[in-house]
């Protein structure tokens, strides 16, 4: 099961590179973590909606392959999209490109875990979620 595509663009601070003048590898972690939490948001899953559903999504597993590099200044087009949501998971896809490129700068795969708020438990992803992200086919 694929669901709809969220796209959203960042420009890449001089802070974020490293020696060689690139984007650090560790720095495309923060991108997919935002890209992830926008997408949320345009779904209408806030900070504030996550608390009251009492939990949270955190990242358990990311695999990235770093195709091209990117530097201070580039506007990155960032792609994400749910491939399966069920039980406690949630495995998450990613395409990053220079803006108004085809060729990839990284492709991405994360696993997500639904966690209690209070205990950092997995527990279920609320049904109101698994419903927003599955209208989305």
């Amino acid at each position: 099961m694929t669901m709809q595509k969220f796209t959203t663009q960042l420009r890449v601070r001089h802070y974020e590179m490293d020696a060689l003048g690139h984007v650090n590898n560790a720095v495309y972690q923060h991108y997919l973590e935002q890209a992830a939490i926008e997408h949320s948001e345009h779904l209408g899953f806030t900070v504030a909606r996550y608390r009251e559903l009492g939990g949270v999504f955190v990242m358990r597993r990311v695999e990235i392959d770093y195709l091209r590099p990117a530097a201070s200044g580039d506007i990155l087009e960032i792609t994400t999209w749910v491939k399966e949501i069920r039980g406690t998971r949630s495995k998450r896809h990613y395409e990053i490109r220079l803006l108004g490129e085809e060729d990839l700068v990284v492709k991405a795969e994360a696993l997500w875990v639904w966690v209690d708020a209070a205990t950092m438990r997995p527990r279920p992803i609320p049904e109101e979620l698994l419903t927003a992200f599955m209208q989305q086919e």
